[in-house]
């Protein structure tokens, strides 16, 4: 299926289960195939606030420039990345808000409430812990994280479809179980190709 996959690893430290979890999709579709590049994004060096909006852009730093041609040479995104807050980790969203710029991401239209999606022909997988339970996430919280990044910001893009894998309760797993959903995510890699 896929050939070319941007990896991107949304925890900022890759010392951790989600850098385990990148680890073993990256290895797994390299093995079957696939080629890989990876983004960690507690190695980029950029400012993550967007800070007059898009009144004016402020220059992208090197990294962000590379990560925009890693995302244009992608045919599918792999993002891994933890729940803090209900939401992903605000390094992470400081990515987005810098990266996903109208004339890359997205266009607005003059005197229209629509927009021309630019990211179109890509697919994506999420692949999300969390240390809470699923219904309280699902049921109490409705979902509020995927939701923001399957709706608004991918598929806001053209990035369609997105699948979501979800983890919950991290923290209070066993080692067996983290080992079980390591091979989970390899399956997940080996089968992109």
């Amino acid at each position: 299926m896929h050939k070319k996959i941007l990896l991107i690893l949304g925890h900022p430290d890759k010392n951790t289960f989600n850098g385990a979890l990148a680890e073993a999709y990256e290895t797994a579709a390299l093995a079957a195939g696939a080629e890989v590049r990876r983004l960690n994004l507690g190695e980029l060096k950029f400012d993550p606030v967007l800070w007059l909006g898009y009144k004016k852009i402020q220059t992208l730093e090197p990294d962000l420039l590379q990560a925009q041609k890693d995302i244009q040479w992608a045919e599918h995104l792999v993002i891994i990345y933890p729940t803090w807050w209900s939401t992903m980790p605000a390094l992470f969203k400081g990515f987005f808000d810098r990266l996903l710029l109208p004339g890359f991401a997205f266009n607005f239209r003059a005197r229209s409430p629509f927009w021309d999606k630019r990211l179109t022909g890509k697919s994506a997988r999420l692949i999300v812990t969390m240390d809470g339970p699923a219904l309280f996430y699902k049921i109490y919280l409705g979902n509020p994280g995927h939701k923001i990044m399957k709706y608004g910001i991918l598929k806001f893009c053209g990035i369609k479809p997105v699948k979501i894998t979800s983890l919950y309760s991290v923290k209070n797993r066993s080692d067996r179980t983290k080992r079980k959903w390591l091979k989970k995510i390899s399956k997940l890699g080996a089968k992109t190709v």
